[in-house]
């Protein structure tokens, strides 16, 4: 059941295409999603720390618990309703001085989601602001159909590929400027990016695309969609097969407050 009226949020998000929470994650649980960020990249030293993304997640404790945090299920439920899965999560931490940009794009042209209902929160595990690379949108751009990306390797960048530049007009963007802690919501069709981070300041943030239960993902072949977890409400039978919450283990989490009632979920 929703604690906070988040009904001007929503009305901000139904004219803009996104909108902003403020202060809806405390600086203990931040501070352990930056831990966890440094924990994953000294696992994954193979990536870079933008590419962080849902396939790592499936056995992960803390980064279920994190995104089945209540206070964000709160938020979207004002979204997408009561019944609740997670479609994936995607950490897109920029280093200073070597943060790559995300060029201009609509997420929901990446998805393979029936119907195309999902939002997505941003959560700022760092202040995010237009120097060390903070989210631009295209206000209003909710309205335009889902493009085609077309491929881009010009200029080095986390997607390696953008929307049309017919479609951007930037100088009516919008810079999406959080305090840690912070969260934005965006629109699957709204057209946004970020620039790349050459400030000494990370920029850390963590991507969440939540399903109504009525949401299908369309994954072909035999194995469950990695990061497919039913979070709040009633599932859709025939719709989704979730995965079993993670256990906690350190081997494949960072522990954290309550991890011990995890380590025996079911």
């Amino acid at each position: 059941m929703t604690t906070t009226n988040w009904t001007s949020t929503r009305q901000d998000f139904d004219r803009q295409g996104y909108a902003i929470a403020r202060h809806v994650i405390d600086p203990d649980l931040i501070a352990e999603g930056r831990a966890h960020v440094e924990w994953l990249m000294a696992k994954h030293p193979d990536l870079r720390p933008e590419a962080l993304g849902h396939t790592l997640m499936s056995h992960d404790a803390f980064w279920v618990r994190l995104v089945s945090d209540p206070r964000l299920l709160d938020l979207v439920e004002a979204f997408i309703g009561p019944n609740i899965a997670l479609f994936a999560s995607h950490y897109i931490a920029k280093q200073p001085y070597d943060g790559q940009p995300v060029l201009w794009h609509q997420d929901g042209s990446y998805w393979p989601l029936e119907p195309m209902e999902v939002v997505t929160l941003w959560l700022a595990f760092d202040d995010s602001m237009r120097e060390n690379g903070c989210l631009r949108v295209l206000p209003g751009t909710q309205n335009v159909a889902l493009q085609e990306m077309h491929r881009r390797t010009d200029v080095t960048n986390v997607l390696s590929s953008a929307i049309d530049d017919n479609f951007v007009d930037e100088s009516a963007a919008v810079d999406v400027i959080l305090a840690a802690g912070d969260v934005s919501i965006h629109h699957p069709n709204i057209i946004h990016g970020s620039d790349a981070n050459t400030s000494p300041l990370w920029r850390r943030g963590l991507t969440i695309r939540y399903i109504p239960t009525s949401t299908e993902i369309l994954h072909p072949g035999p194995d469950l969609w990695p990061s497919c977890f039913h979070l709040r409400g009633n599932a859709v039978p025939g719709i989704n097969v979730y995965r079993p919450f993670p256990k906690y283990s350190p081997e494949t989490s960072i522990p954290f407050r309550g991890c011990q009632e995890w380590a025996t979920k079911q």
